[in-house]
């Protein structure tokens, strides 16, 4: 390659795994390909300035991702990795259509999975590697630039945590946010973005706005549990979809659905980096999903929690770009790709704005300001799309190498696609294998994983795992993977 790669991103991330990162892509894109000599130590140091040392790391990073190989005599030469034979995740039948009626409680399920990890912890047993969740580790948020701006809204506005509340949200936050969704391709006012406290309670409002106890709600399968319990908590009955891996949901099965139960008020989905399966429905999709949904009187909710993290500077267009009638309700957040703790979420309700202001305002009042003011400030500004692309660099890495030892430490046969983004990876198991068994024999080590079953109301999922992405890739993270793909090769039925 004779072009040197563009200098990295100035963050915390180490210089040797920035340029890794760089030199890994490159080969991906095929830029760089197998059996191609790789620069040496020297040209590396000339090339991007740098000192021995980090040259030498950023190669043996590479080698131990399994994307260089030494010849002894001769240098590095670029192969491909070990992870490259892990079979791609299969495409689900698209002809099945579960019954409704199969329903069976999806609280128990993950009522046993958060019990059983305070039980491990009150037993001295504390969980040391947790990858069961879908978040960064705190490091990677600006806490501190959050820190910050939250100080200044204070001196700002002294009175702030006092005087009441604005209605629907504070009115500056919420026309930054209709800003920012000009970016997706939507076009809205800061009147119709209602602030909820983070996306799940925009998914438990829109879905009080369409559905009455007892109605059918169409939900992507596998899909993320806790909409499984907000459906329960409403007395909704969940009809699972088939989703790919790499389109999400099935249009020929819901369109099937649409005719076998003409009475399903609502779709719910994930069309960016759908949890778990990571997958991201194309432009053309997300238009036949729209007119479909339209077409037949059913109400559209969109998840928009993962959006952000997506590879690329240009983001995703958002189902509501298509909406021509008002039937899509946008629900987002930025708990995932800003602050976790801050639990700020936003709704978008199309023709249905009305009856959503009317139940947030029943169900919880105004959310508070201050988080509003010092994410609005931070979102406003450049510094946050630096901060994005500095995330999305630092996930790639932590995806690349989670995928790599995966493939090298589990069983042969489990299958696994790579997202174009996000924090997570949805591992199919060889069929033999129960994700429980895992589970328990990893608790009991103080690794927490999350075990297929939680994705769905059927048990067709036992045989997988989601595990998170979005911790920096230590020595203790690999090493407990490593012994994850021990347990799961002992977890044999």
């Amino acid at each position: 390659m004779d072009e040197p790669l563009a200098a990295p991103v100035a963050d915390r991330t180490p210089l040797y795994r920035a340029l890794a990162g760089q030199y890994r892509s490159a080969i991906e894109s095929g830029a760089l390909r197998p059996g191609e000599r790789f620069p040496s130590v020297r040209t590396l140091m000339g090339r991007h300035g740098v000192s021995l040392s980090t040259a030498l790391q950023v190669c043996r990073s590479l080698e131990s991702e399994g994307w260089l190989e030494a010849r002894p005599r001769s240098g590095n030469f670029v192969r491909r990795p070990k992870r490259f034979a892990a079979a791609a995740l299969q495409e689900p039948d698209h002809a099945a259509l579960p019954d409704p009626a199969q329903f069976v409680g999806i609280h128990a399920r993950v009522s046993d999975f958060v019990a059983r990890g305070i039980v491990a912890r009150s037993k001295g047993k504390p969980v040391r590697i947790n990858l069961s969740g879908a978040a960064c580790a705190p490091a990677l948020y600006p806490g501190e630039a959050l820190k910050n701006a939250a100080t200044r809204a204070l001196r700002r506005h002294p009175d702030l945590l006092v005087k009441n509340i604005a209605l629907n949200g504070n009115a500056g936050f919420r026309g930054i946010l209709a800003r920012r969704a000009m970016e997706s391709g939507m076009v809205l006012s800061p009147d119709e973005i209602v602030v909820t406290h983070g996306c799940i309670e925009a998914l438990n409002v829109a879905l009080r706005a369409v559905a009455q106890p007892g109605d059918i709600v169409a939900v992507e399968s596998p899909t993320y549990f806790g909409l499984l319990q907000v459906l329960e908590s409403l007395g909704l009955r969940a009809l699972e979809i088939p989703t790919s891996p790499q389109t999400g949901i099935s249009l020929e099965a819901l369109e099937l659905a649409t005719r076998t139960y003409p009475e399903i008020k609502a779709v719910v989905v994930v069309p960016v980096l759908q949890n778990p399966l990571g997958s991201i429905m194309p432009d053309a999709h997300k238009a036949r999903l729209v007119a479909l949904c339209d077409a037949a009187g059913i109400a559209l909710i969109e998840d928009d929690t993962y959006g952000a993290l997506a590879n690329g500077d240009a983001p995703r267009k958002a189902l509501k770009h298509w909406d021509r009638t008002g039937n899509v309700i946008h629900c987002a957040s930025l708990h995932k790709i800003l602050a976790a703790g801050m639990r700020l979420g936003w709704i978008s309700a199309g023709r249905r704005q009305a009856r959503v202001e009317m139940l947030k305002y029943a169900q919880t009042r105004s959310s508070e300001e201050l988080s509003q003011l010092a994410a609005g400030e931070f979102i406003a500004s450049s510094a946050f799309d630096r901060y994005l692309r500095r995330l999305r660099g630092q996930l790639a890495d932590q995806r690349a190498r989670t995928a790599a030892a995966i493939a090298e430490c589990f069983p042969a046969g489990t299958r696994f696609n790579e997202p174009d983004g996000g924090l997570m990876l949805w591992i199919e198991l060889p069929a033999d294998i129960s994700s429980q068994r895992v589970f328990d024999a990893a608790l009991d080590e103080g690794i927490l994983v999350a075990p297929g079953q939680m994705f769905s109301n059927s048990n067709r999922f036992d045989n997988y795992l989601r595990l998170n992405c979005g911790l920096p890739f230590t020595d203790e993270v690999e090493a407990a993977l490593r012994r994850l793909g021990q347990l799961v090769a002992q977890a044999r039925r």
